[in-house]
Formats: C-alpha cells, sequence, structure tokens
C-alpha cells in the first residue's frame, strides 16, 4: 500500500473527474500523485444481436480468413513461384475452416446462448484522490474551477 490518500472531489461522471486532473496537470500540479476511483460499479451486458449458426460461421470465417492471410503472407515471403497465388489460397482455407468451426462450435453450445453481447464496467460515482500530504495544495488549486464537489474523506 501507498501513503495515505484524501478524496478531493467526487463527480457523477468520468469526464468531470478527468477535467479535474486535467486542471491540476495544467497548473502544475504533481499529477502522479492523484488518482480516478470509481465507485459502485455496475456490470452491464449489451446484447448485440442473435446468434445463429450461420452468423456464427460467418464470424468463424472473417477470423479464419485473417488467420489464413497471415500463414499465406509467411509462406509467401520463402515462396520463389507464384507467391500472390499461395496468399489467396491461405485465405480461402483460413476462411473454409475458420466457418466450420464457428458454426460446429456454436452448434455444440445447444442453444444455451443464442445472441452475442459485449460486457463492460460502469461506476455511479467517481472520486479523486491524491496523497494526503498533496490535498490543501490540491484542494486550493480546484478553489479556482468551477466544479462541484462532495465532502472529502480520509482513506
Amino acid at each position: 500500500m501507498g501513503p495515505p490518500t484524501v478524496t478531493i472531489g467526487s463527480y457523477p461522471d468520468y469526464p468531470s473527474a478527468q477535467r479535474v486532473i486535467d486542471y491540476l496537470a495544467d497548473n502544475r500540479f504533481p499529477v502522479e500523485h492523484t488518482a480516478i476511483v470509481g465507485t459502485n460499479l455496475t456490470l452491464v451486458e449489451t446484447v448485440l444481436g442473435r446468434m445463429t449458426t450461420a452468423r456464427a460461421a460467418l464470424i468463424g470465417a472473417g477470423t479464419g480468413a485473417w488467420f489464413g492471410l497471415f500463414i499465406g503472407l509467411l509462406f509467401g515471403i520463402f515462396t520463389v513461384g507464384n507467391w500472390l497465388a499461395v496468399i489467396i489460397v491461405g485465405l480461402v482455407v483460413g476462411a473454409i475452416w475458420g466457418a466450420v468451426f464457428g458454426a460446429v462450435a456454436h452448434a455444440m453450445t445447444g442453444g444455451q446462448r443464442d445472441f452475442t453481447s459485449a460486457s463492460s464496467l460502469r461506476a455511479g460515482q467517481y472520486a479523486v484522490i491524491v496523497d494526503a500530504n498533496l490535498a490543501d495544495q490540491a484542494r486550493q488549486l480546484l478553489g479556482r474551477l468551477n466544479l462541484s464537489t462532495s465532502a472529502p474523506d480520509v482513506r
């Protein structure tokens, strides 16, 4: 653990907390002694769409094509003859195998998860903390910045 810290402000969103740190940096405050701490964390999983076997195969084909392109490029570098054909064959074979593996992997789930999603963590509040020995200096600088803050808290 590092030195004791003090909360110099709590903000409802990340850009507000970021603006405080930026303001401190602009005023030559040693910002390496600060941190933004997100509290009241919530996991949010946003559903992006339905996952079908065909869509899984298409996504697998895209991934396989990239891998096949990479392998084709590696082999193409050392090919004396038609290196472009080697690259194209690698891309096509990679796409086919990727599609097969994508479709089989989705079919094996047995319909347990027929959707795609993206997960993110969101904080309900963002606290700006600073080393206790620099708290007064930070508060003095922030007195000039027009942002609402909550009461400080020693940790």
